[in-house]
């Protein structure tokens, strides 16, 4: 049965995926640290957007931008002028709250009260800091709030460099920062977090054509990485919705235990920021069309997805219990592609000569995957264990493999058990594991 909010949080926190920052001094709120197992799930699931975006396409390519740029990008990006959310506080409890999330407008969610808000009022999300020694208002720079912009004033660099012609992507995977009024959800909504984000470059008359290519492909990437496709929707944007720069957009959309929410954007940008661009900082940002001999501006389309949200999601969806032999088994069905240790090596004892033996073939395995040499508790412990954080293969050296170098490997969701000479084994595990 699928999982609980509780019951994931729980899970991340026990085995070492998530942990809250700044714990030992009380925490602080909606900043999370990635631990052993949470760094490895993410950086796959980061993996494989690239290795799906850039490593597999000829037309994509990738960048990595400063996370403070001059402030004049996010006046021509709009950001400066208008990102912003209404921001209204309950008199009686003090919460705060977006006044567009509310359900009842006049209805605290927190303490029941009516008519209790105050006026709305703008509250900034791009987080201010001062460059250079002295803070004054000449030095205000910002966090970037998203990645795309970097993308952007990159354009023409990427594309005399890489030598690209139209229809062509930038990509690229990085930290951004928005000072949310109402955070939560576990690592759902943060103010620091990751974006997966492509911009594809297109001439304006093929941009629906490329737009319906980019939504089926994203929403694509999820079902083939094992995400069930009960749980993931596409969305569409009412009018009222769509940003400023947006044509049209769509949500790729997930089930979470609290309801629909998004893991993804996918909009038609069409040439708002390369021309917002070009007017702020003077410089010509058309295309050149060599064979039509004409310039232009490209639109853009732009699949931005957040890494840490949707890590969250394959989480919540690899989430299974079942009952074996009588007993609850908890499992994380996830990808052998963004599984965290993809074998452990387990010793029937901890007899040294059977550790000695474990270590050696642990040794041998970490070359080619992340590995996890286990000796403590029972066997059985340590297989619940490593169901518990979705390990595709154990292996386990017991006292037969003294005699006939042979170890038991067992698959995770089976529980199928195979006697593998230990020669054999990481050819045997090569044909099952990416």
């Amino acid at each position: 049965m699928p999982a609980d909010f509780d019951t994931i949080v729980n899970l991340a926190t026990k085995r070492g995926f998530v942990f809250q920052s700044s714990e030992i001094y009380g925490g602080l709120r909606s900043a999370y640290d990635y631990g052993p197992l949470g760094v490895e799930l993410l950086r796959n699931v980061k993996e494989q957007w690239w290795r799906s975006m850039v490593q597999l396409r000829e037309d994509v390519v990738g960048v990595d931008t400063a996370v403070i740029q001059s402030p004049l990008v996010w006046v021509a990006s709009g950001h400066v002028a208008s990102f912003s959310d209404p921001l209204v506080e309950c008199k009686v409890c003090h919460n705060r709250f977006r006044l567009d999330k509310l359900e009842d407008p006049n209805r605290c969610p927190e303490c029941g009260s009516s008519d209790s808000f105050t006026e709305p009022r703008a509250f900034e999300l791009m987080f201010k800091t001062h460059m250079g020694p002295v803070a004054s208002e000449e030095n205000i720079v910002y966090l970037r709030p998203e990645t795309a912009q970097g993308i952007f004033i990159n354009f023409e660099n990427v594309r005399r460099t890489a030598r690209k012609k139209l229809p062509f992507g930038i990509a690229q995977i990085g930290k951004s920062f928005r000072n949310e009024i109402t955070p939560g959800q576990f690592v759902f909504r943060t103010r620091e977090f990751e974006q997966m984000e492509m911009e594809y470059f297109c001439r304006p008359e093929d941009a629906d054509e490329w737009f319906q290519y980019w939504l089926e492909a994203r929403r694509d990437w999820y079902l083939d990485l094992g995400m069930s496709e009960d749980n993931l929707r596409l969305r569409p944007h009412a009018t009222d919705e769509l940003s400023h720069y947006s044509s049209g957009t769509y949500d790729v959309e997930y089930l979470f235990p609290w309801g629909w929410d998004e893991l993804e954007g996918i909009a038609n940008r069409t040439d708002f920021d390369l021309k917002a661009h070009a007017e702020m900082s003077g410089q010509d940002l058309r295309y050149f069309d060599a064979e039509r001999n004409e310039r232009f501006y490209p639109y853009v389309i732009e699949p931005a997805a957040g890494a840490t949200r949707t890590t969250f999601a394959f989480l919540i969806d690899a989430y299974h219990t079942e009952t074996v032999r009588g007993e609850t088994r908890a499992v994380l069905r996830l990808d052998a592609r963004l599984a965290p240790i993809k074998v452990a090596v387990l010793p029937l004892s901890k007899k040294e000569e059977l550790i000695s033996v474990s270590r050696e073939l642990a040794d041998s395995l970490r070359p080619h995957w992340m590995i996890e040499h286990d000796i403590t508790q029972s066997i059985g412990r340590r297989y619940r264990r490593q169901d518990e954080i979705g390990t595709p293969y154990c292996v386990t050296v017991d006292f037969d493999t003294l005699d006939d170098r042979q170890v038991t490997v067992r698959e995770r969701d089976s529980m199928a058990q195979d006697r593998i000479p230990i020669d054999r084994l990481i050819s045997y595990l090569a044909d099952r594991l990416p």
